[in-house]
Order: C-alpha cells, then structure tokens, then sequence
C-alpha cells in the first residue's frame, strides 16, 4: 500500500511538473513575443550558480585531495551533494527547461517569418542520439534518467541562436565567471582549505598553493578562467578600468589553478582571436618598408630563439636531464599522465568486452569506481576514450562526426565571427583531450564551452540566412544584430 501511494506521488509530481513546464513556455513565449531573444542565456549563471553552491556547502578540505595513491593525483575529489542543492538542483532544472523549451516554440512558430537552417540542430541531435541515447537503451548496462533529456533541449536551443542571443550569452557568461573567480579568492582569507591545495608540490610554481576556487578541482577552475578571459576579449567593457580590472583577475587566477591544460587552452584560444582580429594590422606594421624596425625585430627574436633552442638541444645535456626529471617523482607522474594511462587502459577494455553499443552511461558511476578500486576517476578523463568506453563504437563515430562539422563550420564561419567560432573550437578541442566536454549525461559546467560553440555558429547561420518579409504587428524581426 505505501509503495503504491509512493507511485501515485511520484506520477502526480511528474504531471504537475510537466502541466508547469508548458506553462512556463507558454508564458515566456508570449513575454518575447516583441524581442529577438527570450531567456536561453540564463542558463549560463544557473549552472554555475548550482556549482557554486554545492562547492561552498560541500564542507570538503582540498589539502586531502593529493593524499592519495599516484596513480590517482590530480583527478579530484568525489563529488559530495549537499541536501539544500539537492532541492534546488530539480527547481534549476526545470527552469532551464522552460527556458530553453520556449526557445524551441518560438523558433517553430516563427519559422514562416525567418528560416532557420537545421544542419546545426540535426547534428546535435544525432550526436545524442549516439553517445548518450543508444548506450543509454542498448548498453551492455542500460540506464535512463530524466536527467540526460535536459542536454538535448538546452543544446537544440542553443542551436538555433540569434545574434542577439549570443551577445547576451557571452556577456552574462563573462560576468558570471569573473563572479565565480571573485568569490573565490575572497574566501581564500575565510575558508582557505575551501578553495587552496597548500600541500600542492606538483605545479611548475613551487612552494604556491593551488587554486580551485568553487569550483570542483582547479583543473576546472583554470579551463574556466580560460573561457572567462575568452568571453572578456570577445566581448570587452566599456569601462576602461573594469575592463583592466577583469583581466587582472582572471589571469591571477588562471595562474594559481596551475593547469597547463588551461594555460595552453588560453593561449592557444586567444591567440587565435587576437591573430584572426588584429592579424592584417600586425602584417602591415611587419612589412611596412617606411617603418622596418619591428619586422626586423621580429626576425631577430626569431633567429635568436632557434639558436637558443638549437644549443640547448646539441650542448645542453639534454638526454641526461630528461632522464633525471623521468626518474622524479613528477616525471614519473608526467610519464603515466598522471595516472590516466590506468583509467585509458580500463575503458579500452570495457569497449573490446561491448564494442558496438559501449558499457552503458553508469561507467565511472559510484559502483564501477568503488569495483575497480579507483574511487575519484569520475570519468576517462579523454572524451574520446570516455565515449568509446560508455558508448562504444557507435558513439564514437558519431562523436568523430560531429567533431567534424564543428570544425568545418568553425572555419566556415570563422570570418563571420571574427575568429570566435575557432578560438572556442580550439579551446574546445584542447579540453577534451583530457576532460570531457562534450558529455551530455547531465549538464554541468562542462557543457558552458558547447553551448557558446553552438550559439556562435548558430549565430552565424542565422546572419547568413535569408528572411522572409511579411506584414505583422509589432517590430520588425529582419535585422538581427551582428554576430560580431
């Protein structure tokens, strides 16, 4: 009898909670029925308002977070679910729900008045339907969840973007990270073993703490901080002195994170954009014959650089000095990539043991990691390894497929943006060789570099697309705003 009244609660609370979702679109429909964008970029200070909160009650001490085995260093702590976010976590759910639901409506119903092209939003749909929906039924372990439909709305939104709606997404995105970052270096002096590793001996930088701020690892925190710097050059203050002040703290604290995948991220990323913005000035200053000094400076740092390197490489020892680094113990960290090479090893082998349709969306769950002996390896820390292991080769080619049409229209649309669908790709790209950015088991602060990947080729798509001129009411929806 109590498990049956049981039911009946759970079936009630499910209706009631479909009856408000459509609610909810109907009602933000007709609020933005007279604008060009709803509410989709609220989904960005939501996940990491969520992230925030369970770091900052989560009561953990990152000083134990390196005591533990080597194989096991860097890969973070299990993640601990306050009570109070587990309330909220279903309330955020179903407002980016809503949000992203009404953008899908909207663009239905509009679709006479401005065609959107559905390459973007068939693709994504397709890469879910292969890396999370068919491990997901078809797995050797199958399991579903109400939580794994929430990536596929939030990115179909996202993919169908406007201008106007990225711009909005990038600055409130920038906003909230420098939000984040902010928090967390003013609760270095509070709750120091809240945000700091001081036991932290494996940085390039020693004798400094790590930082992880709020969120889950400072490997998080610098590729973060990677993406707040990102949002910042792609969408500057006006204030002179905010915009310096911004800078100034996201590169301390993507310093203090000390992850060399975030420093490379971000030099790679933001150099792209720099170059791709900035390039012709820097081509015609390089090669003005009336101002030759800095092409001929240039050329010199240049020369001097090889030379340096080439001296090092044939009188530097330096055979014998990577034999010594490899025989420390960072090298031998360094060696074993820090202890990845075991959890690659594992998903190799789950997808040789279920090749088609992978393991199942629980490997890495609580279970496997307690079974293997590896409590805090959460996933295989390569998105492709992840994909191949949980969703075997049938997820893996649709990853590799997607990955392609990001890149291609990346590219395409790279002049459109002014460099920012590439410099996102790239940022992208660099994450997932040792995270997991493209998982859409859930949303998370992963997800963040995705969905403004989406949103600017979206955008892009958007600009390009030719509209249809009607008589209605209202303002006019035939002059979106410019991606750039």
């Amino acid at each position: 009898m109590i498990s049956l009244f049981t039911l009946l609660v759970l079936l009630l609370g499910a209706s009631l909670a479909g009856v408000l979702a459509w609610l909810g679109m109907a009602g933000a429909t007709q609020l933005t029925a007279r604008q060009q964008h709803g509410y989709l970029h609220w989904v960005f200070p939501a996940i990491l308002f969520l992230l925030a909160l369970g770091s900052l009650l989560s009561q953990r001490d990152l000083t134990t977070n390196y005591a533990l085995p080597p194989e096991l260093l860097g890969l973070g702590p299990a993640p601990v679910k306050h009570p109070l976010v587990a309330v909220l976590q279903p309330a955020l759910s179903l407002m980016l729900l809503v949000f992203s639901g009404e953008r899908l409506l909207a663009h239905w119903l509009l679709r006479h008045l401005q065609p959107t092209p559905l390459l973007l939003p068939l693709a994504f749909a397709v890469f879910w339907l292969g890396s999370t929906a068919s491990p997901a039924l078809l797995g050797a372990h199958p399991f579903i969840t109400h939580d794994f439909f929430y990536p596929l709305v939030i990115g179909l939104a996202a993919a169908l973007a406007t201008p106007r709606e990225l711009d909005l997404a990038l600055r409130l995105t920038r906003n909230s990270l420098l939000l984040l970052m902010l928090t967390g270096l003013l609760l270095v002096p509070l709750q120091p073993t809240l945000v700091m590793d001081t036991k932290y001996h494996q940085g390039l930088i020693h004798g400094l703490p790590r930082f992880a701020g709020l969120a889950s690892h400072a490997v998080s925190m610098g590729l973060l901080a990677q993406l707040g710097l990102l949002c910042l050059l792609a969408r500057p203050f006006e204030r002179r002195w905010l915009q310096r002040s911004a800078w100034a703290l996201g590169l301390v604290v993507l310093v203090i994170a000390q992850s060399k995948t975030a420093w490379l991220a971000f030099l790679l990323s933001a150099g792209v954009l720099l170059l791709w913005r900035h390039g012709g000035q820097l081509r015609q200053r390089l090669s003005d014959p009336l101002r030759p000094t800095p092409g001929v400076l240039t050329l010199v740092l240049l020369m001097l650089s090889v030379v340096a390197i080439s001296g090092l490489v044939m009188f530097g020892n330096l055979g014998e000095r990577l034999d010594r680094f490899f025989s420390s113990s960072e090298g031998a960290q360094l060696a074993s990539l820090t202890g990845r090479d075991r959890i690659w090893t594992i998903a190799w082998d789950e997808w040789a043991r279920h090749p088609v349709f992978g393991y199942g969306p629980q490997l890495w769950g609580e279970a496997y990691r307690q079974a293997i002996g590896m409590p805090n390896a959460t996933h295989a820390h390569n998105q492709f390894m992840d994909t191949l292991s949980r969703a075997g080769s049938v997820g893996a080619a649709a990853l590799l497929g997607y990955a392609l049409l990001l890149a291609v229209l990346s590219l395409r649309f790279a002049r459109a943006t002014r460099g920012l669908s590439v410099a996102l790709f790239v940022s992208l790209l660099l994450r997932a060789m040792s995270e997991v950015p493209l998982l859409l088991f859930g949303y998370g602060p992963e997800l963040i570099s995705h969905l403004l990947l989406l949103m600017t080729l979206a955008a892009a798509q958007a600009q390009r697309a030719p509209v249809v001129h009607m008589q209605r009411a209202g303002p006019s929806r035939s002059n979106p705003q410019p991606v750039h």
